[in-house]
């Protein structure tokens, strides 16, 4: 039975200990082959890894932080509160096809909440051999549950400790239990001298951990060369990304694998690799000949560009960066795959202009060290930046010596020690750079040299694609501010409060409008429409009906929609708009209302705590019938009564009740604050919090009130 002690005070490591050992029994007790856990951030924002067992961090490395509203297992399970599970690739790729490009392995996973309460600590990961069932029954469900509640249990016990446990700035790799029994040394490597062919043992780093006589003969290299190495690094001809593409594939599936491969000049070998989750063991036979797409013996093999897990970080990121739309997107995608997937701890992307060199964006530094840049002139100060901005020229500096002995007029500026300066091309031309830096001196091999250059190619493409989309989207925002009204005008008696928030999806600009037209001392004209669509041509039509209704306000109600409507005809723009229309009397305390086939207004009468749906006749949408005519409806509006005119966008969803929603909209007002602009903001709380919005909204307040007491909010 476990031992439950809490650490003594000020023993934060003590912490640590408990959530590895916790991490090793949930492992253990669910049968899982590996697994780690995520802890949210203070802010909510992101989950780190603190812990993994069973797996090299290197092989999740582009998971080790995952944004909370990412689509990973993980961030799933912590945001909707619920178990996430993959029985299979086959499900992966449905699920989350980014992660299973850059885990193309066979295995099942499970990500649950570590969760009490409505408290959110993280999450729990755990890893299956891909020979396991798909399914996951009742019993390894709660067993799952089980560990997430003795986590959870730990957590809240730090915290109430006040020594919260927090996630390392790289995850702690845990090694598994092993057996307490043993064969001694000298048996055991008289059993495996004696098999034919040789025999290696590899860690979960891929490190060589044990080799015989035999196995160093048929490497050609002597055993102290080995020992202690990664064999696709100490032997040139293992420098494959698909060799070290087998041995991820044992160590992720549980499953032996097997490959051929060519020891120069002419030697064939067989490969056969076996794991039980505590190392790898390795069988090296001769074999007759290799496989058929193999080159003939003695000619020539290029040097591979990078390594298995290199080549998946590249499919990663360029799966991630096609979901990317804005500048922020991309950055945030960069510090998130790259830095931790090269070790490097700064990130800034930087442009020229005005004979400057501008950040775009930045991690890794303070913002005191990003000022420095701003103050830095495009002239041989600025030499490595200056290359890779203008003609494309890479530069890789292992440490500050070798900086300053390419280019000693460089300042440093940010007491970092070895750089990455890469050019970002696209269509030919240099759109920025990229500049990754370290804290110590890095040696940048030929492969990774290679594999950052292919990098910046993918990140200058998703970069242009970005600033043309943030572009766009600036245009879009201006042109909708310059629509709508800058402030609505203040009439005696009567207080408004308006709200208009662009659909998510597409250019930020839509066709929803609203608009109040003061007609007299004690008259008013209210107005809200949608036009189909939330797109450039639809706020353009949107800027002619409101214009019509301007002009002819103030005729009677049923004639301001008899005219609009006739003009929206005759421009045959292809597009039909709804509008919904007040003439309001304040003196007699009477509204006029009618209806182009707009969702219906909300009335709360004054000294009532309950809100009517209005029935107001609906005539025909604008633009679709050139003799539509549309009736009249009159209701009190005495002081103190309110009034909401909305946008289908505020009570429309998929497969959602129309009239449902409505009166959802009708209880709220029901008990609404007497503050109208809060009243407005809560209406469009829900909406705010949505991820993806289809259609615009617009909510328009209108409060009856004394006529000594007038006002109006913008």
């Amino acid at each position: 039975m476990r031992e439950n002690l809490v650490p003594a005070a000020g023993d934060a490591a003590g912490w640590d200990e408990r959530l590895d050992d916790e991490l090793t029994a949930a492992v253990e007790q669910c049968g899982a082959s590996s697994g780690g856990v995520y802890l949210l951030r203070a802010d909510g924002s992101v989950l780190d890894l603190a812990v993994v067992r069973g797996l090299p961090a290197e092989f999740i490395a582009p998971w080790t932080r995952v944004a909370l509203t990412a689509p990973a297992p993980s961030s799933d399970a912590v945001r909707d509160c619920r178990t996430v599970w993959s029985g299979s690739h086959e499900d992966l790729a449905r699920m989350y096809p980014r992660i299973a490009v850059a885990m193309p392995y066979h295995f099942a996973l499970a990500a649950a909440p570590i969760c009490r309460e409505g408290r959110r600590w993280g999450a729990l990961l755990l890893l299956w051999p891909g020979s396991r069932p798909s399914h996951l029954v009742a019993a390894e469900r709660d067993r799952i549950a089980a560990g997430c509640d003795r986590l959870a249990e730990l957590l809240a016990r730090a915290e109430s400790a006040r020594q919260p446990v927090e996630a390392p700035l790289r995850p702690r790799v845990l090694p598994r239990r092993l057996a307490a029994a043993k064969l001694p040394e000298e048996a055991a490597t008289g059993f495996a001298e004696r098999l034919p062919g040789g025999s290696c043992a590899l860690d979960l780093n891929g490190r060589i951990t044990f080799l015989t006589d035999t196995a160093c003969f048929l490497l050609g290299a002597e055993k102290e060369q080995l020992l202690g190495a990664i064999p696709w690094q100490a032997l040139p001809w293992l420098d494959d990304p698909e060799f070290e593409d087998r041995y991820r594939a044992t160590i992720i599936s549980r499953q032996p694998v097997a490959f051929t491969a060519m020891r120069p000049p002419d030697q064939w070998l067989d490969f056969r690799l076996y794991t039980d989750g505590s190392g790898v063991s390795v069988r090296i036979t001769p074999a007759g000949s290799g496989p058929s797409a193999s080159p003939a013996p003695g000619s020539h093999r290029p040097t591979p560009v990078s390594r298995a897990g290199q080549l998946y970080q590249i499919m990663h990121l360029a799966a991630a960066l096609t979901e990317a739309a804005t500048v922020d997107d991309v950055i945030s995608l960069v510090a998130e795959q790259v830095l931790p997937a090269f070790d490097a701890q700064g990130l800034a992307m930087l442009s020229a202009e005005d004979g400057r060199l501008q950040v775009t964006g930045y991690r890794g530094y303070s913002a005191e060290e990003i000022a420095r840049f701003h103050e830095i002139p495009l002239d041989e100060r600025t030499a490595p930046m200056m290359r890779a901005l203008t003609v494309g020229v890479p530069g890789f500096f292992d440490g500050p010596e070798e900086l300053a002995r390419a280019f000693p007029e460089v300042p440093q500026v940010t007491g970092k020690s070895a750089w990455a300066v890469l050019p970002l091309i696209t269509s030919g031309r240099p759109v920025g750079c990229c500049l990754l830096a370290y804290d110590r001196p890095h040696r940048f091999a030929g492969d990774e040299r290679t594999v950052l250059t292919a990098l910046a190619g993918l990140i200058a493409q998703a970069l242009d694609r970005a600033h043309l989309y943030d572009t766009k989207n600036q245009l879009a925002h201006d042109l909708q501010r310059a629509l709508l009204p800058h402030a609505l005008p203040t009439v005696d008696g009567l207080r408004v409060a308006a709200r208009y928030l662009p659909a998510t999806r597409g250019l930020d600009i839509g066709g929803d409008f609203y608009d109040l037209i003061r007609l007299g001392p004690t008259t008013a004209a209210a107005v809200i429409g949608d036009v189909q669509g939330h797109n450039v041509p639809a706020a353009a039509l949107m800027s002619q009906v409101r214009t019509a209704v301007r002009a002819t306000a103030g005729a009677a109600p049923d004639q301001v929609l008899v005219r609009a409507n006739r003009l929206l005809c005759a421009l045959e723009a292809d597009l039909f708009t709804t509008c919904l229309y007040a003439h309001l009397n304040l003196a007699a305390h009477r509204a006029f209302l009618v209806n182009a086939g707009h969702p219906p207004p909300l009335l709360r009468p004054p000294g009532r705590s309950t809100t009517e749906v209005l029935d107001i006749p609906p005539g025909p949408p604008l633009g679709v019938d050139a003799t539509a005519h549309y009736p009249i409806t009159e209701v009190p509006f005495d002081i103190g009564a309110l009034m909401l005119f909305y946008t289908d966008g505020l009570v429309e969803s998929p497969g959602g009740d129309l009239d449902e929603a409505i009166a959802a909209v009708a209880r709220q007002l029901d008990h609404a604050a007497p503050d109208l602009e809060k009243v407005a903001t809560d209406l469009v709380a829900g909406a705010l919090r949505s991820v993806q919005r289809a259609d615009d909204i617009a909510t328009f307040l209108l409060q009856a009130t004394p006529s000594h007491g007038g006002g109006s909010a913008p």
